[in-house]
């Protein structure tokens, strides 16, 4: 089903990100929430890359009762229907994106800043590192590291 279909395929007033969302929550046996609707609002409108407690912070401002908790497991649940990724660091810390295609990320080493990478890798060079023995390649997920403009200030 398109996007279009899957919006017009459910109450009027609904907009398309949330039929979106309601069908990937359903398709995975999981309820359409406001407070996971809110936390996935937060997560398409920015590029940030924001922590759990970034999204926190900021979706509590629209839901002043939602708490730590329900954003932490809104977050999971969306990154378990596919609708966003979780950035998992060596340091246990975790950063959030919407944005699901494969695409490389910069991170700052000292604050911890990711900013998407503008353009996309040539997948004949992700095809020149050759197989894994032992391994079945699904993806990849590039980084660059160093430091962002401010840090290095």
């Amino acid at each position: 089903m398109t996007m279009t279909a899957a919006a017009t395929a459910f109450p009027q007033g609904m907009s398309e990100t949330e039929a979106v969302l309601r069908e990937a929550l359903e398709a995975n046996g999981q309820r359409y929430t406001e407070q996971r609707a809110a936390v996935y609002r937060f997560l398409l409108s920015t590029d940030r890359h924001p922590t759990a407690d970034e999204v926190f912070t900021t979706v509590r401002s629209d839901l002043p009762d939602i708490s730590p908790a329900t954003v932490y497991k809104a977050l999971e649940t969306l990154v378990g229907c596919g609708l966003a990724v979780k950035l998992t660091y060596g340091d246990g810390s975790a950063r959030y994106d919407a944005r699901t295609d494969p695409h490389p990320h910069a991170r700052c080493l000292t604050c911890g800043r990711v900013v998407d990478v503008p353009g996309k890798l040539d997948t004949q060079m992700i095809d020149r590192l050759g197989p894994v023995h032992g391994f079945a390649v699904e993806g990849y997920r590039l980084e660059l590291v160093g430091h962002c403009e401010h840090c290095v200030a």
